[in-house]
């Protein structure tokens, strides 16, 4: 009897215990350098969901119970080096990948079909990532050329015609600054000089500033990741500027306002802090707990396309098709609980896009006037 016990202890240690599948996820993003809080905020809301995912028992794609991990490389915000991590994610057997600037973005677009393919979860709200018509492209945030005209008629009206440019020179930085140029122009302006600097790499500002303030601008059109955004609207306001601001969407408010007085905000325009969006206070709040830190649409989005990534492949019955689980992205964006809703989703449209509520708004004395947005773009 005891050898027989024996022998079925060794047979049981010997055969493995059954155990959930366990789907990688990867990252690409900038860790570290001056976008790095950035990449880090997007990073948190991939990892938040995950999280949750696995902390309720994971889903169930083909009869199979599945978990997931975040697989995280760090790209410095330069696109070549995104086209490096991705290689070697795709190399380890992971088919679906979160990048979240514009030249990364679009620099690993045409990979996406290769073998291996991947589907490729874009978070930047750069309009030629769905000009692309990429079919393994999930888009996440709204086109930001919804926001140029609401933006440029708020702050012409309110400040005057001659805007001054000092926003950041990445690749999503230089296609901003060109479509507000175009906008300004197109409503009666007339703007300066592009003083935009690497706002991932310069330390001092107030050269750029002092540049571009010598024009005697109304408006300065301003941005980048939060940190470096803030430290430019500071500069500007300490060489005595009294006008108002655009802020790109990249930049957020409730991240800038913890770096600098919030008095220096007053009169600038940009996106509305998910805190303000109705409905988000227990996804604050569990981020809050999490992180330590004041949650944004860089963990909002990516907690939900997240979450739409893993129904989707629950629909699919795959986790390893790229093409199946983008075709279900719109159902399982419609299926998503309240529970796993930061901001108001209808679906994803059939070129990839999230098609999520989004707002912006003006800022004085600390209190936020959202702005009304006519969605014109898909």
């Amino acid at each position: 009897m005891k050898r027989l016990c024996f022998a079925a202890l060794s047979l049981a240690l010997a055969t493995p215990a059954l155990a959930d599948k366990v789907v990688n996820i990867g990252y690409s993003g900038p860790l570290s350098g001056g976008a790095a809080f950035y990449g880090k905020d997007v990073q948190s809301g991939i990892e938040m969901a995950i999280g949750d995912i696995n902390k309720a028992g994971g889903v169930t794609v083909g009869g199979e119970k599945v978990t997931f991990k975040l697989v995280s490389l760090d790209d410095r915000y330069l696109p070549n080096e995104t086209a490096t991590n991705v290689r070697r994610l795709t190399s380890q057997g992971i088919d679906v990948i979160f990048v979240p600037h514009s030249g990364g973005i679009l620099t690993v677009q045409p990979m996406t079909g290769r073998d291996p393919s991947f589907l490729l979860v874009a978070y930047s709200s750069e309009p030629k990532i769905l000009e692309a018509n990429n079919p393994l492209t999930f888009m996440l945030p709204p086109r930001y050329d919804n926001y140029l005209q609401p933006f440029v008629a708020t702050q012409m009206k309110a400040f005057g015609k001659k805007l001054g440019m000092v926003g950041t020179t990445s690749a999503y930085g230089k296609q901003w600054a060109e479509a507000v140029t175009g906008e300004w122009k197109k409503q009666g302006g007339t703007v300066g000089a592009n003083n935009g600097v690497d706002y991932a790499t310069t330390v001092d500002y107030s050269s750029a500033v002092t540049k571009a303030l010598a024009e005697k601008p109304d408006v300065l059109f301003v941005g980048g990741p939060s940190q470096p955004t803030a430290l430019v609207i500071k500069a500007a306001r300490e060489q005595g500027f009294k006008g108002g601001f655009i802020v790109m969407d990249q930049a957020k408010f409730e991240q800038m306002d913890t770096q600098i007085p919030r008095n220096y905000l007053d009169g600038s325009v940009g996106v509305l802090p998910t805190r303000e969006f109705p409905g988000t206070q227990a996804f604050v709040a569990q981020y809050q707990r999490a992180y330590k830190k004041i949650p944004t649409s860089e963990a909002g989005l990516n907690y939900m396309g997240m979450n739409v990534v893993a129904k989707a492949m629950e629909l699919a019955g795959k986790t390893d098709d790229p093409v199946a689980i983008r075709a279900q992205l719109n159902a399982a964006a419609k299926a998503l609980p309240q529970s796993k809703t930061v901001y108001k989703m209808l679906g994803v449209t059939a070129g990839g896009h999230a098609d999520a509520e989004f707002l912006v708004a003006s800022v004085k004395d600390g209190k936020y006037t959202r702005l009304r947005v006519t969605k014109v773009y898909k």
